[in-house]
């Protein structure tokens, strides 16, 4: 393939990624008194995507991520601009696990037990608000169901 070629796929591809982030639908969730607003990614497609590429996120914003069944899931941060923090939760909405993320890396970061969802939100969001394993994340149910 040439360079052309190369660049024009590399384009559409974040094209395609800019679509998907438009289309994808948000959740209001909460830990707490903590208001979240979050995209939710249902689909393998917006799963995969993830925040690849966003340069930003606002200070209560994240992504939501809804997984078919609940198990040992892990993250990564390949092609992510921004530092982020993931907490897995369960099915009931307890947090299982927390962990910071650095930006393009490849390091994988694991949920400690079965997980159903994950939150990835602002690196040290949870530390700042104080949200540990086993705080309880309210609002699961109106995400739509996973793809």
């Amino acid at each position: 393939m040439s360079r052309l070629g190369l660049k024009i796929g590399v384009c559409a591809g974040v094209v395609a990624a800019a679509t998907a982030f438009a289309q994808m639908p948000t959740v209001e969730l909460s830990a707490g008194i903590h208001l979240i607003r979050a995209e939710v990614a249902y689909t393998f497609e917006t799963r995969a995507q993830g925040l690849m590429f966003r340069k930003a996120l606002g200070p209560n914003e994240g992504m939501f991520f809804v997984f078919p069944r609940a198990e040992i899931y892990c993250m990564w941060m390949k092609n992510t601009l921004i530092p982020l923090s993931v907490a897995f939760v369960d099915e009931k909405g307890k947090i299982v696990s927390i962990s910071d993320m650095q930006p393009q890396t490849e390091t994988s970061h694991c949920a400690a037990a079965p997980a159903k969802f994950a939150l990835e939100m602002p690196a040290g969001w949870f530390a700042k608000k104080g949200i540990k394993s086993g705080t309880t994340i309210q609002g699961l149910e109106k995400a739509p169901a996973a793809r």
